[in-house]
């Protein structure tokens, strides 16, 4: 019986265990300041394809590994802080029409050849952070 009680504690800690770090992986305040980041690191790069990896960073901290426009190619510097803030914010937010807009602009900024016109996107994209950072 000793056994059987040791174990069962043993399940029921690892449950526990699994569904706290569950609950607490969603941290949408973390995916946007981490995005915020990879954002200010586009708008101050030197070369295009700088410009546009931080663009595809910024986006898969947004949307998420499930999320569109997620590009497996390309870091996810969020990974384990949610599933995409866009995902874990409140659909009819303020703040989430701030990071729709801010997906909007980095797939602008994606779009561009031109060095200066990209690192213009990649600061839009700062502003449309910071003012879902502001509309929580």
């Amino acid at each position: 019986m000793n056994k059987l009680s040791s174990l069962l504690v043993a399940c029921l800690s690892t449950a526990a265990l699994t569904a706290a770090m569950a609950a607490g992986t969603a941290n949408p305040d973390q995916e946007i300041a981490t995005a915020l980041q990879h954002a200010g690191m586009s708008a101050g790069s030197s070369k295009l394809e700088d410009v546009h990896a931080h663009l595809h960073h910024v986006i898969n901290c947004l949307v998420g590994p499930s999320g569109q426009g997620y590009d497996s190619t390309a870091e996810n510097p969020c990974k384990g802080q949610g599933t995409g803030a866009i995902n874990d914010v409140d659909n009819k937010s303020k703040q989430r029409k701030k990071l729709d807009e801010a997906v909007e602009d980095a797939n602008k900024g994606l779009k561009e050849n031109d060095l200066k016109e990209a690192q213009k996107q990649a600061r839009e994209v700062m502003k449309d952070l910071q003012d879902a950072q502001k509309d929580k």
